[in-house]
């Protein structure tokens, strides 16, 4: 196979925004495991008393994520994730201002490889949710197991990320006053093993929890889509029922997370890597959907209030997608 390697002479601020999608993809793969490793490494050095410090202030602070997190401004409006946002480039989207004065469950969807919409769009500052929805606070929901992970939890909270139990989004969701926004990516882990170039098939029929959460506490619903997320990465050919499939789906079953196999482009060359690709992503966040608080929803409201979630999230893909280059043909597909 020919490799296709990137000029020489390429603008610094290129070569600066792909270092940092770098960091990103880093974070993402591998940053927990090196945090594990320097937590064993100083424990068994002369510094044993750092892990020592640490893991007494983290059983006391073990809470912390479940309430709503430790959101650093500082760190959600770093300078470098202006180069994250420029590199494929990254734009949100308003169709519907938002009352500051409730809280609110914003569906997005696909969920992408590594859902770098919803990372740079709702963990950072640079595509400007602040100015876009002033008064809101965005909380993106994660699985709690990266919570468990020394050091690497405090990095991933200084985002607005909090865990996707239960306990946490109740939380968020329970504020007097309002102002917070609980972030899910509904299709979750399983819906990454479809990602992939022109896919539209969502994760979405009998994700049902979401919408009992949003009866339960008066919360708004609001669909969000964000284009070009599924055409950032490649992924091997993993049909239902082939076998690497249903290796992929018993690991999610045990482990809580998918592993698809995907790939892009290199540092510097762009025929293979795992470095994304630089195609646009344009985050479209919906109108809102009034939600009357319900404490013992019934299954028949639930599944009402269901069926109106994908209804908005359909009218909104389908007013859009001319938009962002897709074809008029194409329609989203729930499963």
């Amino acid at each position: 196979m020919a490799i296709d390697f990137a000029p020489l002479r390429i603008p610094f601020r290129r070569r600066l925004q792909t270092l940092v999608v770098l960091q990103w993809v880093f974070s993402f793969l591998v940053l927990a495991q090196c945090c594990v490793a320097l937590f064993i490494a100083l424990f068994l050095s002369r510094l044993w008393f750092v892990p020592v410090l640490y893991a007494t202030w983290w059983l006391w602070d073990r809470h912390t994520p479940y309430r709503g997190g430790r959101r650093s401004n500082f760190i959600r409006g770093l300078r470098m994730w202006n180069y994250f946002r420029d590199y494929f480039p990254m734009r949100l989207i308003k169709t519907a201002d938002l009352d500051p004065q409730r809280n609110y469950i914003f569906g997005f969807h696909p969920h992408g490889v590594l859902v770098a919409g919803a990372f740079g769009n709702f963990c950072t500052e640079v595509t400007g949710f602040q100015k876009l929805f002033p008064g809101l606070k965005p909380h993106m929901l994660m699985l709690s197991l990266w919570f468990r992970i020394p050091f690497f939890r405090d990095y991933i909270m200084s985002g607005g990320l909090v865990p996707s139990d239960k306990e946490s989004a109740k939380y968020l969701l329970r504020r007097a006053g309002g102002g917070n926004v609980a972030v899910i990516a509904i299709g979750g882990a399983p819906e990454a093993l479809n990602a992939r170039p022109g896919e539209l098939t969502l994760l979405l029929k009998k994700r049902k929890g979401f919408v009992k959460l949003a009866l339960q506490f008066g919360a708004r619903l609001v669909p969000v889509f964000s284009f070009g997320e599924n055409e950032v990465f490649d992924q091997v050919r993993n049909p239902k029922g082939s076998f690497l499939r249903k290796v992929q789906e018993r690991l999610q079953s045990v482990m809580g997370i998918s592993l698809p196999l995907f790939h892009a482009r290199g540092i510097f060359q762009y025929s293979f890597g795992l470095i994304p690709y630089r195609k646009p992503i344009h985050t479209v966040v919906g109108k809102p959907i009034e939600v009357e608080k319900n404490e013992n929803p019934t299954l028949g409201e639930i599944d009402e209030l269901h069926q109106k979630y994908i209804e908005e999230l359909t009218k909104l893909f389908e007013e859009h997608k001319t938009k962002y280059k897709v074809a008029e043909d194409r329609h989203l597909t729930f499963i």
